[in-house]
């Protein structure tokens, strides 16, 4: 409930006992989420142009960022679900992971399927090595 609220679902109903298992036995429908490791992401942006949705707030996004990410906010993802092309595979991030999964969920919901995530956001990013662009204040120029 906190993690959620954090991100901004407020109005959580509440929750199944025992979680995924649960649903597994009962034999409801559920989907998959690819996810790759940072390292295995740097080797993909090095040699390919590849659409990338960092789905933090922008105040995270401003402070760093991989280059040429599009920021879509987790909050305001239905606003964006025009930005997500359905013909080509996308990388989505957070800052740690939890975000990131949440936003794959939507989309899928919404019939996006053509996501993969990268496990651990931001944090293994630049762990990895991947270059930030980061925010430079206007009147610095």
């Amino acid at each position: 409930m906190t993690r959620l609220s954090r991100v901004g679902f407020d109005n959580t109903l509440g929750y199944l006992k025992d979680g995924f298992a649960t649903w597994k036995k009962a034999a409801f429908e559920y989907d998959t989420v690819t996810s790759i490791q940072a390292k295995t992401f740097k080797e993909i942006i090095a040699t390919d142009n590849v659409p990338i949705f960092d789905v933090r707030k922008e105040g995270e996004y401003l402070s760093g960022h991989v280059v040429n990410a599009n920021n879509t906010p987790l909050d305001y993802i239905n606003d964006h679900l025009a930005e997500f092309q359905c013909n080509q595979t996308f990388y989505v991030h957070c800052a740690g992971g939890y975000r990131s999964m949440i936003a794959a969920s939507i989309l899928k919901s919404r019939g996006i399927h053509n996501l993969i995530d990268v496990a651990g956001g931001i944090s293994s990013i630049k762990e990895a090595g991947i270059p930030l662009s980061e925010f430079v204040c206007p009147s610095t120029l």
